[in-house]
């Protein structure tokens, strides 16, 4: 039987790749003698059977190129076919060695970070917030209750079967799709357009609502217990949404696909930078620190460091009018952070709007207490803080009375001088204002839950292995925490899943330039404040003296914010109340604890309530109160004109008794942790 002819395979189009061999040639010379040999068996019998003669045998090889026409087909639609192929194989190799290069970036990071940190002692306690014997104690109430844990399953029977069916009419076409979520998280059209992500994220926030839920339920648990157990449900609920992996989030992967894994890479990058910026531990970036620096584009406002000692600079602002107001105005921000919140950027400057009405301001900034002021407590904050700067700020404006405000804790600090000032019939404070100040901590919101004592045990073993301070970073987690979606996952998500740079925030800028809190200060504040509420009791000891709020009577100008998750509304509220013997004012601002204070009027912002009387509780004052559109401060100001005395010739920094030593905004601001 003669040989037939052999149709040569297609030539592959398209480069091969290094390194992987070719298997087109060996499989088709594999696969020839079958694919020609089985139809042929068919013939052999057909001939055999008619005994066909030789020369009809020899004859075939005429039609032998018939089978030539059959790859004809192929050759037209192959080449369209195998050039789309091309390009796509040249994205999904791009996008292969994306992805590779991205898994050993994270891989070579978390191996430096694990090397970084294997000198170190191991965490601790494995539990050093204590949740274990608190969701023990929710657990041993729901499972006491047999009916309430089958209602809840049912419930959430009935939600998924909901679900189940909403999707189902809406697959058929019977049912609009769903309107995209207020979530932030799941705001992008992605989410609720794509009918598996759609299902994906009702789902989790069926199954996250009715777990949160059912531990708020429990009855017969200790309140702070339970609440530790809402909180860290919260916390777990949080990190295991949808949005937070790379395979169930449609923007990351719609991303990491537009950009063939660059996004990946970019986003595994920051990854990397963020260990190594904390040493070994993770430390999300929230702003693009780079692009600011204080004193250049950050905390401008004009004025002069008229004094520093070992605890603080007293900075004192130039004036912005030809009059000032006779009465200064020193400010006492808090410790835990820098005073500079108050003098971000020129349109948002407090500083620069407060020596616009006519004030003469001063600025207490505190230094960032290293190692050596371990040992400093209140007495000394009070002594060689609050006394101190008090007497230089008189010293320097020739006046004999001033003005305060009292910043976050830098207000609790500044209410219990006040009341140790009375007791003392020191009357050099005419008035006080609060910024988002607790004095009363029976109602201090989810920040008891860091007081225990089993977590400040762990603080203070933390504080003892840095030396006696609280690391900056520490504070930041813990306030962090507290915010987790807003100030955690989304950067999570922006900086690492999507690979985006942060912005440049000034704001969250500020947020990340922590300071340092001595030991001694720091844990009896927690303990003190916190922990006990003594200072609302009157049975708080500082400067040698129990001091009793009641007695102070100067007047006090309060501010709190609606949103405020660090100093609650409602605590505000009874710290105000605690004052009472004075004549109290109280504005209730739109917002939070930064923005809610943070507010200029040329902004248009926001809103705020006032109302003349302070009954029982805050529902009955917002319920009286009247309110106002835009910023607080106008208010505010009106209120300290009244208390500031005559308008005299405005003050000049660099005139007064005490010689200047730098410009503003001085060198302890600029210290970092």
């Amino acid at each position: 039987m003669a040989k037939r002819p052999t149709v040569p395979p297609p030539p592959m189009i398209g480069p091969r790749k290094a390194g992987r061999p070719t298997s087109a040639k060996p499989r088709a010379a594999k696969a020839a003698a079958p694919v020609e040999d089985k139809p042929a068996p068919k013939p052999v019998k057909a001939r055999v059977a008619k005994s066909p003669p030789p020369p009809r045998v020899e004859a075939k090889p005429a039609p032998q190129p018939a089978p030539a026409p059959e790859p004809a087909p192929v050759a037209t639609e192959v080449p369209a076919a195998f050039t789309m192929g091309a390009d796509q194989r040249q994205m999904l190799e791009t996008l292969s060695l994306n992805i590779a290069k991205a898994a050993m970036t994270a891989q070579s990071a978390i191996a430096e970070a694990a090397l970084s940190q294997a000198d170190r002692p191991a965490a601790l306690s494995p539990d050093p917030f204590n949740v274990g014997p608190a969701m023990t104690s929710v657990m041993t109430s729901l499972a006491s209750r047999p009916d309430k844990l089958f209602s809840a399953q049912a419930d959430l029977f009935n939600r998924y079967m909901d679900l189940w069916a909403s999707t189902t009419r809406r697959a058929a076409g019977d049912e609009p799709a769903a309107a995209p979520s207020k979530d932030k998280r799941f705001k992008d059209p992605a989410w609720s357009e794509n009918p598996m992500f759609d299902v994906m994220r009702q789902s989790y926030l069926v199954t996250s609502d009715w777990m949160n839920g059912l531990i708020a339920s429990a009855e017969d648990v200790e309140p702070l217990t339970k609440r530790r157990a809402e909180f860290f449900t919260k916390l777990l609920t949080d990190a295991f949404s949808p949005s937070n992996f790379l395979a169930s989030n449609p923007v990351a992967l719609k991303a990491m696909a537009e950009t063939n894994g660059e996004s990946l890479v970019k986003g595994m990058q920051n990854f990397a930078a963020d260990l190594e910026r904390g040493m070994g531990k993770l430390q999300i970036s929230q702003a693009d620190y780079g692009k600011f620096v204080v004193g250049e584009n950050v905390a401008t406002a004009p004025g002069q460091v008229v004094w520093r000692d070992e605890l603080f600079e007293l900075i004192q602002f130039d004036a912005a009018t030809d009059q000032q107001r006779a009465i200064p105005l020193l400010i006492f921000p808090p410790w835990i952070n820098k005073f500079y919140i108050m003098d971000l950027q020129p349109e948002n400057s407090l500083i620069r709007w407060l020596s616009a009405q006519g004030f003469t301001v001063f600025v207490c900034s505190w230094v960032n207490p290293d190692k050596d002021k371990a040992e400093f407590g209140f007495d000394d904050y009070l002594e060689k803080g609050i006394y101190r700067a008090v007497e230089k700020a008189l010293e320097q404006s020739g006046s004999k009375t001033l003005n305060t405000v009292g910043y976050c804790i830098g207000g609790t600090l500044m209410g219990a001088a006040l009341a140790h000032m009375a007791a003392k019939k020191d009357k050099r404070v005419a008035a006080t204002t609060f910024f988002a100040a607790q004095h009363d901590f029976a109602e201090a919101g989810d920040l008891l839950l860091f007081t225990d004592e089993h977590w400040l045990s762990e603080v203070e073993q933390q504080m003892d292995a840095a030396g006696g301070v609280l690391p900056g970073a520490a504070m930041a987690e813990t306030f962090n925490a507290l915010r987790a979606n807003d100030l955690i996952w989304s950067f999570f998500v922006s900086n690492y899943l999507m690979g985006k740079s942060p912005a440049a925030f000034d704001l969250l800028f500020w947020n990340a330039d922590q300071t340092r809190m001595p030991k001694r200060l720091h844990l009896d504040y927690l303990r003190s404040m916190y922990g006990q509420n003594r200072l609302s009791k009157g049975e708080f000891e500082i400067g040698g003296l129990t001091v009793d709020l009641s007695k102070v009577t100067i007047p006090l100008y309060f501010q709190a914010s609606r949103e405020d998750h660090i100093a609650p509304m409602n605590s505000v509220y009874r710290s105000a109340r605690a004052f009472s013997n004075a004549a109290v004012t109280l504005t209730l601002a739109g917002s939070g604890h930064i923005a809610g204070v943070i507010n200029p009027p040329s902004a248009n912002k926001y809103q705020h309530w006032t109302h003349d009387a302070l009954p029982a509780t805050l529902a009955e004052w917002q319920a009286a109160a009247a309110e106002h559109p835009g910023s607080w401060w106008p208010h505010w100001a009106n209120w300290l004109h009244d208390k500031s005395g005559d308008w005299i010739a405005a003050r000049d920094p660099k005139t007064g008794p005490l010689k200047p030593i730098e410009p503003a905004p001085g060198a302890y601001v600029k210290v970092k942790s």
